[in-house]
């Protein structure tokens, strides 16, 4: 670890820096990081793969064949197993992150593209392009257990930080629908900016973010109350969202831009931008905020962003711990 002050003889940037670029599969689209930080993963659409990046060097370490059409991935709290959404095949599957293997498939709906899984792993969440519907899996039987009605082009998921709300986008309505995990019923449809996708949750439960590929911006949904509160231009093309573990910043991939808006969520306002690959989709941030991985899906790469870690004058450099910026014994929610 390094502690400096900008200007005396220190060599941190004072601003977030890509600083590694890993070849993956044919057309990365969704991300999601282990919970210690130690692998990401890709789900490559075109490859019908999922790409295992260890983030100590950033390289891929292993290829998973999975269903046609990989779209959505997701990893359970104790990262013991990624449930994998296969668009063109129908199913989920589920990979045993210890050897890197597909253990069970699930057969849901048609057109599955966002995964979530609860915070406690007991559920997974998936929702239907086509069918405006979310599938409800039971997590110890592998079995679809319930099928929500949800909004047209049902696309991302997130999970509030308790487990207790699913907020589902809906591309073609231009929605988000709120559902109450405990009853699995829509309590709240929220009308946002135009072809919504990637969906991201404050750690405090207090703000949604919400990626509106079509009108350039990104809706901030206040969850007491369920309405839009705020709306933040956000490049060209948002596809992608992520909010750091301290909710102090949100990064938003811009796929028509190829870049990612750095949002600062106490003026959810644009500070930074930052140069990717072609066509940026999935994005993820390291345990500790540290690192922000980003698929790339028209060059089939994975760009690592080091975060700005400068207070005032006062900077620090993680890279000498770990090629990832994230320690053992963190946790990722």
């Amino acid at each position: 670890m390094v502690l400096g002050v900008v200007g005396v003889g220190t060599d941190v940037a004072a601003a977030d820096t890509v600083i590694a670029t890993v070849p993956v599969g044919d057309a990365p689209l969704g991300m999601a990081m282990s919970p210690f930080g130690s692998r990401v993963y890709t789900a490559d659409r075109s490859g019908d793969s999922v790409s295992v990046i260890e983030t100590v060097g950033n390289t891929v370490v292993d290829t998973v064949t999975v269903g046609n059409g990989p779209w959505g991935v997701a990893v359970a709290p104790n990262g013991l197993l990624l449930y994998v959404t296969s668009t063109d095949g129908a199913m989920v599957s589920v990979i045993e992150t210890a050897g890197n293997t597909v253990v069970d498939t699930i057969a849901v709906g048609d057109i599955p593209r966002g995964v979530a899984v609860s915070p406690d792993g007991s559920r997974v969440y998936v929702a239907h392009l086509f069918s405006a519907t979310m599938s409800v899996i039971d997590t110890a039987t592998n079995d679809v257990i319930d099928i929500v009605s949800v909004g047209n082009g049902a696309s991302g998921v997130a999970l509030s930080p308790n487990g207790s709300h699913v907020y589902v986008t809906n591309a073609i309505a231009d929605t988000v629908s709120v559902v109450e995990t405990a009853t699995n019923a829509v309590i709240a449809t929220v009308t946002v900016g135009e072809n919504p996708d990637g969906v991201a949750v404050t750690p405090d439960g207090s703000r949604v973010y919400v990626a509106n590929i079509e009108g350039d911006s990104l809706s901030v949904i206040e969850t007491v109350g369920n309405t839009v509160v705020e709306t933040i231009a956000a490049g060209e093309g948002p596809f992608g969202v992520t909010v750091t573990p301290d909710g102090s910043r949100v990064y938003v991939t811009s796929s028509d831009s190829d870049s990612v808006s750095v949002i600062e969520t106490t003026g959810n306002s644009v500070v930074e931008t930052v140069a990717v690959g072609d066509f940026p989709a999935g994005v993820t941030v390291s345990p500790l905020g540290f690192r922000v991985y980003v698929a790339n899906a028209f060059d089939d790469t994975v760009s690592v962003i080091a975060v700005d870690q400068c207070a005032g004058s006062l900077c620090i450099d993680f890279g000498s711990l770990t090629g990832s910026g994230s320690g053992a014994g963190s946790a990722f929610s």
